[in-house]
């Protein structure tokens, strides 16, 4: 009976042992990766903002261009030559056109910026709790290592 009893002991404390040690890594591996992911979003963000940079300065420009177009037909319809203002209505219309255009890149560049702010929000939650996690586990190792250490002892103590 006494044998029984300490192969079962011993069992339990290799299993314990074993489970507390590979709880470890993969929760630091989780750290890890969460923390690349950090990285990857702070990046996208910050592209994203200059996309979103890029784009106010594209829309200055366009509606800069637009109002020259606007005035090449005014002056078109004041002269009344009929390919002039044929000219500045199709200048007028590509205006309007890049200036669309770029307002549908910043809506674009705006969604993008806003869902990887979500995404880093997300991340940054996920990293807090894998460290909880983390130090969770690296508690539990310890109790772990010291109960195998106390029946260890038992076990050796009891030995005739």
């Amino acid at each position: 009976m006494n044998r029984l009893t300490s192969w079962t002991v011993g069992a339990a404390c290799a299993i314990a042992a074993v489970a507390g040690l590979s709880a470890l890594p993969a929760s630091a591996q989780d750290v890890a990766g969460d923390r690349q992911d950090l990285r990857q979003d702070r990046g996208d963000v910050r592209q994203d903002t200059r996309d979103i940079r890029g784009d106010r300065q594209d829309i200055r420009q366009d509606r800069t261009a637009l109002r020259g177009a606007r005035q090449q037909l005014r002056d078109a319809y004041k002269s009344g030559d009929p390919n002039a203002v044929k000219a500045a209505r199709e200048n007028l219309q590509k205006a309007r056109g890049g200036l669309r255009g770029d307002l549908k890149d910043r809506r674009g560049d705006l969604r993008d910026l806003h869902r990887d702010r979500q995404d880093r929000r997300a991340d940054v939650g996920d990293l807090h709790h894998d460290r909880q996690d983390r130090r969770a586990d690296e508690r539990d190792v310890r109790q772990d290592r010291r109960d195998l250490h106390r029946d260890l002892a038992a076990r050796r103590a009891s030995r005739p």
